[in-house]
């Protein structure tokens, strides 16, 4: 295994931080901030692979969180945090703002206590407004809107990147990134922990649980038994970008006693999501769209806002949320144990992800891991736009006068270039795959979804991988 930049790499790490989604890399480059070893372990072949990769991309506020929780303080606080830290690092934002939507009197009556739960938690610019207000940010809507809460901080934001450039800082500060290091069992012993694993034993002092859709099979290892996960499905419609001036803010549902329904949302890269679902299933592996999935969007789609449906799909999807029996996130030590557990990390993880981090650095240092901070951090990676509101590569005269491969586009749909398909495959935690190379730079995510460039994507994928081993190169970070 590669040594880490500021220490010898050790027998025993310190601490091995278990799921490399986004709130375990967060986790992952927080602690190696301190003068400790740290590995990150992911059953998978890339970071961000799960749970991550399929969120509904909203950087929330926090405004309708439950007031006192810790989910609420830490959303709010991880709102400013992700903030900052995507713009050192060049993370996609855009600041579009969301409308609650009320159809009818039980939402129109619930806006006044929304608001009110705003303030609760500490966000004070949401204002209700009435039906012709809506209809001027968003005329697109059905017939039939009563009212409307403004909340004009929500945001959209790039998941993809947020996973990659948190798992590339940790990287960089010094974290080992083991991959296809699937846990199936753990000894605890006084000296150290050992997490056998489908590519051998990984020891740690300290081990940190956030698994994710795995986090309670883990915590059962340990022996616990606090908490079950229930695989919650999610399916998505993605429409095309011709659809985008529908719906420039995020449509939001208001909870109401029949549920949370669904939202109409414009994404970073340009185009409209209709969903999710909510669909408890028993396989924490069934990422499928269904019949009956589709039947729901559809419906709910004629009535928020038809005209969205004469639209072209670009394409459907469905993510898994872990949800659990409990009302707020799980984190909780063991210092018996040496482990720290955060289960019940909804999608508000997403945007929490730098604050979880914080506060599980503040509860391992006051279990005595022994947590002393460095100065010498390299500086934030700065990431690849693959964002629509700011500059493309392809569209770059200078860039592509000083390297004629950003000139050069692979795949025409969603305008991605072999320079960027290049730089996927030789960056510090590179692409391993087809999949990996559209979360990194979109390609194959358009209208022929790889039809038309998939074989050139993999032939580019090839020349790199061969030529000098780049994607095996840094294979597990050994």
């Amino acid at each position: 295994m590669t040594p880490t930049p500021h220490r010898p790499h050790p027998e025993v790490f310190d601490i091995v931080v278990i799921g490399g989604g986004i709130v375990g890399s967060a986790i992952a480059r927080e602690l190696s901030g301190y003068d400790v070893s740290v590995a990150l372990l992911d059953a998978r072949d890339d970071v961000g692979d799960g749970t991550s990769k399929a969120n509904t991309a909203i950087l929330h506020t926090g405004f309708d969180a439950k007031p006192g929780t810790l989910e609420s303080r830490l959303v709010a606080r991880g709102y400013h945090l992700l903030s900052d830290y995507a713009k050192a690092t060049g993370i996609p934002v855009e600041h579009t703002g969301a409308v609650l939507v009320a159809w009818n009197q039980e939402e129109l009556d619930a806006l006044p206590g929304l608001k009110e739960k705003a303030e609760a938690n500490g966000y004070e610019h949401c204002h209700i407004v009435d039906a012709d207000e809506v209809y001027q940010v968003l005329p697109d809507l059905g017939e039939g809107v009563l009212g409307g809460l403004m909340v004009p901080d929500e945001s959209i934001i790039c998941t993809w990147t947020t996973n990659l450039a948190l798992a590339t800082d940790a990287r960089q500060r010094g974290t080992t990134i083991l991959l296809e290091h699937a846990v199936t069992g753990i000894d605890v012993r006084d000296d150290a922990t050992t997490l056998h694993t489908a590519q051998g034993d990984v020891r740690a002092r300290w081990v940190v649980n956030a698994a994710g859709l795995g986090a309670d099979t883990i915590d059962r290892l340990f022996g616990h038994d606090r908490f079950t996960v229930t695989p919650r499905r999610g399916e998505l419609f993605v429409f095309d970008k011709l659809a985008r001036p529908k719906a420039d803010k995020i449509v939001l549902p208001v909870p109401s006693s029949r549920g949370k329904g669904v939202l109409i949302s414009p994404t970073i890269y340009g185009n409209v999501m209709l969903g999710p679902t909510a669909e408890d299933l028993t396989d924490r592996t069934d990422t499928s769209t269904s019949e009956d999935g589709y039947d729901f969007l559809l419906s709910k789609g004629a009535r928020l806002m038809p005209s969205l449906l004469t639209e072209e799909v670009t394409a459907s999807y469905a993510g898994l949320r872990a949800a659990i029996d409990r009302d707020d996130y799980l984190i909780e030590a063991t210092p018996e144990q040496r482990y720290l557990l955060v289960g019940g990390i909804r999608s508000t993880g997403l945007t929490a992800g730098i604050a979880i981090a914080e506060h599980v650095a503040g509860l391992l240092s006051e279990a005595g891991a022994g947590l002393r901070s460095r100065s010498n951090l390299p500086a934030p990676p700065r990431m690849p736009n693959i964002g629509e509101a700011t500059t493309r590569p392809y569209q770059d005269a200078d860039l592509i006068a000083a390297d004629t491969a950003y000139g050069t586009i692979v795949c025409f749909c969603e305008r991605v270039t072999e320079g960027e398909i290049r730089d996927a495959c030789h960056a510090p935690v590179p692409a391993r795959s087809l999949e990996g190379l559209r979360r990194r730079t979109r390609a194959m995510n358009g209208r022929c979804q790889g039809f038309f460039c998939g074989a050139a994507v993999a032939a580019l994928r090839t020349r790199h991988q061969t030529n000098d081993g780049c994607c095996s190169q840094h294979k597990d970070n050994r």
